[in-house]
């Protein structure tokens, strides 16, 4: 004889489900989408002029302002296409801003290397230095052949590889601490 299941089993089985289906969901998108990436030529040299969309989640925004720093490191590649051999790497740059907070000024900070440093009242304006920096000059007005077409390849990511050690293995096992965007590739013909 075949037990029916009874009423109540039914509703505590759809809760658990629903329950643990949002426990697994994202606060926010957990990804960075290049809205726009292209090189300039100027007089200094090729500078890289890019924004970039994202959101803190829930657990990026608690340990930033628990004093923790978050680093975004902007990657990009050069690549002069060759049909005899493999593609010729001719650059390969990074640049990375770092932003934190401090609990006793109740600011956020923003810096660039030794070269830029900001303060902000938001979490909104620190990232905005992120979302879209400053061009930056990625390589030397000789280190690419006027009139050859190179490949670009620009990307941005949270560089766990930054933070102290203790939150290195947990940024590792932690999906919150993923936030990283896809490659974006474009040709690109020196001046």
């Amino acid at each position: 004889m075949k037990r029916k299941l009874s009423f109540p089993f039914h509703w505590l089985f759809a809760i658990f489900l629903l329950a643990f289906s949002l426990q697994h969901a994202p606060a926010h998108a957990d990804g960075i989408d290049i809205q726009q990436a292209h090189l300039e030529s100027s007089d200094e040299g090729y500078r890289l002029s890019a924004s970039y969309e994202f959101d803190l989640n829930r657990g990026l925004e608690d340990a930033l302002t628990r004093g923790i720093p978050l680093y975004f490191t902007t990657e990009i590649e050069i690549t002069r296409p060759r049909w005899y051999w493999f593609d010729a790497r001719e650059i390969v740059s990074s640049q990375t801003i770092r932003i934190s907070y401090n609990v006793l000024t109740r600011q956020y900070y923003a810096s660039m290397g030794n070269r830029l440093h900001q303060n902000f009242d938001s979490l909104d304006d620190a990232l905005s230095m992120v979302r879209r920096p400053n061009r930056w000059i990625v390589a030397d007005k000789n280190a690419l052949k006027p009139g050859a077409t190179y490949e670009v390849a620009v990307r941005m990511q949270l560089d766990v590889a930054q933070l102290p050690k203790p939150f290195q293995v947990h940024a590792l096992n932690s999906s919150d601490w993923r936030l990283s965007s896809d490659w974006e590739r474009f040709n690109f013909t020196a001046d």
